[in-house]
């Protein structure tokens, strides 16, 4: 019988022991300023043509391996709001207190529209540069 051992995730300083502490905590410092790049780009997505409530936008986020906890998604929520990129609503729940629902406005559908084209565009590019140095 074989028997099979979980791996232990490696902390930074294992995994490059030979950069300087500081040096690696600018690495992680910019994976998560990255993931938060793309943040709300990934929220309006997660809303074009369907309703969710923050729980299901933070789990579909989860799901996707985005690092993201409540204390960021509701403020960017809220932000987006008030930015005029989305409307709520509050429905009653059968399991618990009324939820509130996001769904897109208009301008937020327009909104989500240029950041497909420039999200396009942008992974284009990276992908050229970055398979280029791979040559």
């Amino acid at each position: 019988m074989q028997t099979t051992t979980k791996q232990k995730e490696q902390s930074p300083q294992e995994k490059w022991p030979h950069k300087k502490k500081t040096d690696i905590m600018n690495v992680e410092n910019t994976k998560a300023q990255m993931r938060k790049g793309v943040l709300e780009y990934c929220i309006l997505s997660i809303l074009n043509g369907e309703d969710k409530y923050a729980s299901e936008i933070l789990n579909t986020l989860k799901d996707a391996k985005m690092l993201v906890v409540e204390g960021t998604i509701y403020p960017l929520l809220t932000r987006l709001k008030n930015a005029g990129l989305l409307n709520y609503r509050w429905e009653e729940s059968t399991s618990g207190p009324p939820r509130k629902y996001y769904t897109l406005t208009e301008t937020g559908k327009l909104f989500l529209k240029e950041l497909d084209t420039t999200w396009d565009e942008l992974r284009k590019a990276t992908n050229l540069v970055t398979n280029t140095k791979n040559s």
